[in-house]
């Protein structure tokens, strides 16, 4: 991968996004028909959360609830049962209940190797790309980090086949 490349060469400007309020249910649809990993949830034109597959796909998970010992007049939850964020996600109902924040996000200016190391270290699918106003003004997704290898290896074969 060439280091100087920018994310602004390779992000997508056409950017699928959804409010705080957007319903879960058109936001699964979001996902679904705009096959897409990840939407943005925005705030005048802000990004405040991401709403991914893995979030969709938790609310059909299984729940094991807390365990509560009583001990006099009080109840203990023992520790390491009922995940708090699992329940969360499985009874929200807005993009605002259900999405993952902070948010990391890279500028167009930014490398793609910048943007490839955040991917790789955070397991994110896509990042947002946000102008120095923090507006939305792209995202760069991993296939498209794979597409850019693909053609500098591809250019980088043809130009050893025929030295």
């Amino acid at each position: 991968m060439t280091a100087d490349t920018r994310v602004e060469k390779i992000m997508s400007r056409s950017v699928i996004t959804c409010t705080v309020e957007t319903d879960v249910g058109e936001v699964a649809r979001l996902i679904w028909e705009n096959d897409v990993s990840s939407i943005p949830v925005t705030e005048q034109g802000r990004v405040v959360g991401m709403v991914t597959d893995y979030d969709i796909i938790s609310r059909q998970t299984e729940y094991d609830g807390p365990i509560y010992l009583p001990f006099i007049d009080v109840y203990f939850q023992v520790p390491g049962t009922g995940d708090p964020e699992q329940l969360r996600r499985i009874l929200a109902t807005t993009a605002r209940e259900l999405m993952s924040y902070p948010v990391m996000t890279v500028h167009p200016s930014d490398t793609v190797q910048d943007a490839a190391t955040i991917m790789y270290e955070h397991r994110i699918n896509a990042i947002p790309v946000v102008d120095d106003q923090e507006q939305l003004v792209g995202i760069v997704a991993r296939a498209d980090v794979v597409k850019m290898i693909a053609i500098q290896e591809a250019r980088y074969l043809a130009e050893q086949s025929g030295a």
